[in-house]
């Protein structure tokens, strides 16, 4: 402390001889200022001790008079003086504040028997390729809590109704007096008895031991709808763990996880296959069986068609969410080139390459189109 080198007066900023009210307000002021709550400032909290220190003796009459009389050392006594009496009586700088001020911030004590919400759950679910473009009702299995089908939540047994507390007469909380440097204040607390729930459970429930509440395991339907996509969440409301004390009960998530499909794979809402044709298909065309997600589709493949080259199946691919529309099938082509051949293939070939000619000459023009010459090739034969 460094009060013996100041004077109180001045560290309140009040005239000697200032009413009770303008020192009450002016050490308002101050504590407001210098809190350590709200001040993080270094050589806040001392300030504040100081503060309080220079209330303490301004705001007692005896003490004021004896100060005015004999200095520090008339409220210091023997020279050990607190400076801080009664401060010890609180948890802190926070309770000794909330008792003159009526709490920082706004916050307030809540009962340990306040409704509270449930829990969210969450679920995951492995649908097949089809399942999650088209939609299905899937069922699911899940453990959460739920009240107690015995007690109901009353928590005692056969749902009898508790007992109200007789030390706080059911109101879960009990009010204690406490004498400080400003006068005697009123604390509300937790009733120590019943835990701050107002009730005691005389004889609990045996099946919820007296929490009024279960697990159970539940199977609910969940409706997919189509064209939903890996990863996305479909969320049930009320369906997640009971509330307390009568809170209402969270939710459930089912996260959706989709299986690859062997043939076809998705792109937003495009479905894309990879179509495998022999080199005499590509070169000649051909008309193809092509499969989709609802059996399958004739398409013409134009003579010429090089590999890696897109065709387009309109409406054949996977429903946007909430809407009529669908997307498309893209067929990518894959030529194959023969691994193996025949010795009628082989000559064939053979042929087919005399025809071409040596293609790596610039001098040497074509005098027919590559497609045309294997074409007439595979006719003439």
């Amino acid at each position: 402390m460094t009060t013996s080198k100041r004077d109180y007066y001045d560290i309140l900023s009040v005239a000697k001889g200032a009413s009770d009210e303008d020192i009450k307000k002016a050490f308002r002021k101050l504590a407001m200022e210098f809190h350590p709550d709200r001040n993080r400032r270094e050589g806040a909290e001392a300030k504040f001790k100081e503060i309080n220190e220079a209330y303490q003796v301004l705001s007692d009459t005896e003490k004021r008079g004896a100060y005015d009389r004999f200095g520090h050392a008339g409220v210091t006594g023997n020279g050990n003086g607190k400076g801080f009496e009664g401060y010890e009586n609180f948890g802190g700088f926070g309770d000794i504040f909330e008792a003159f001020f009526g709490g920082f911030g706004g916050n307030t004590r809540s009962r340990s028997n306040a409704a509270r919400r449930g829990s969210d759950l969450q679920y995951s679910m492995s649908l097949d390729f089809e399942q999650a473009v088209f939609g299905v009702d899937h069922d699911v299995e899940l453990q959460r809590t739920e009240t107690c089908s015995s007690c109901h939540g009353t928590k005692s047994k056969d749902g009898a109704t508790p007992a109200n507390c007789s030390n706080c007469e059911g109101l879960g909380e009990v009010r204690r007096a406490h004498q400080s440097v400003f006068g005697q204040f009123v604390q509300v607390v937790p009733c120590n008895v019943c835990s701050g729930k107002g009730a005691i459970i005389t004889d609990p429930c045996t099946q919820c031991r007296g929490s009024g509440r279960e697990q159970r395991v539940r199977k609910l339907e969940v409706s997919i709808p189509g064209g939903i996509e890996e990863g996305t969440q479909v969320r049930l409301r009320g369906e997640g763990e009971q509330g307390l004390n009568g809170g209402p009960p969270g939710d459930l998530y089912v996260v959706v996880r989709i299986k690859p499909h062997k043939i076809f794979r998705r792109e937003g809402n495009d479905i894309v296959y990879t179509l495998p044709l022999n080199i005499s298909q590509a070169a000649l065309g051909a008309n193809v069986m092509i499969p989709t997600l609802k059996g399958e589709a004739e398409m013409e493949i134009p003579g010429g068609t090089q590999s890696g080259q897109s065709f387009r199946l309109k409406g054949k691919g996977v429903p946007y969410l909430r809407s009529k529309r669908r997307g498309d099938q893209i067929v990518n082509v894959f030529v194959n080139t023969p691994m193996q051949l025949t010795k009628e293939q082989q000559d064939l070939f053979q042929q087919l390459a005399e025809s071409f000619g040596d293609g790596t000459k610039a001098d040497h023009p074509p005098d027919k189109g590559i497609f045309t010459k294997i074409k007439d090739t595979f006719v003439n034969e």
